[in-house]
């Protein structure tokens, strides 16, 4: 199932990309988007791109029976961003790779953050896939919505952070 977004920001793509490796705006997103469940946020510097890694555990009570009999009661999401080097108009380009431990669901594209007008855009293209005969559809269904609503809150946050 294909995931696309486009989110309009109120900041450079510079900007956007130091608030996005920011350990404190991850540790925030984690923290806002966990229900009270365990979470690890960790931002590496690389040679031309930092790496976001974090882990998240979230209530399992949205999925489907056969979704929760291979997760249980809860859900550990693993986010990782590889964030490459800044484009001469400031672009940056991430590759994204989110599991669920335990289970086979993925999402893997790429995050892109983009000059547009006096802001920038920031725009997710990814691949949502169950991999579980007959019933991988109902999955990511299930699992879209809530992956959605996770990047609604932190595009929220991302706006606070950025003043718009």
């Amino acid at each position: 199932m294909r995931l696309t977004r486009r989110e309009q920001l109120p900041a450079t793509p510079e900007e956007v990309y130091a608030v996005l490796t920011d350990p404190a705006f991850q540790e925030a997103k984690c923290a806002a988007t966990t229900e009270g469940g365990a979470y690890t946020a960790e931002v590496t510097p690389g040679a031309v791109g930092d790496r976001v890694h974090t882990s998240r555990e979230l209530p399992a009570d949205g999925l489907p029976d056969v979704a929760r009999s291979f997760v249980g009661a809860t859900l550990t999401v693993v986010e990782d961003y590889v964030w490459g080097a800044p484009a001469a108009d400031g672009s940056r380009e991430a590759s994204v790779d989110l599991h669920v431990k335990g289970a086979p669901l993925t999402l893997k594209g790429t995050l892109r953050i983009v000059p547009d007008g006096a802001g920038s855009a920031e725009v997710l293209d990814a691949e949502l896939k169950a991999n579980v005969p007959f019933v991988g559809g109902k999955i990511e269904k299930a699992a879209a919505e809530p992956i959605n609503a996770a990047i609604g809150v932190e595009v929220e946050l991302l706006r606070g952070r950025l003043g718009g």
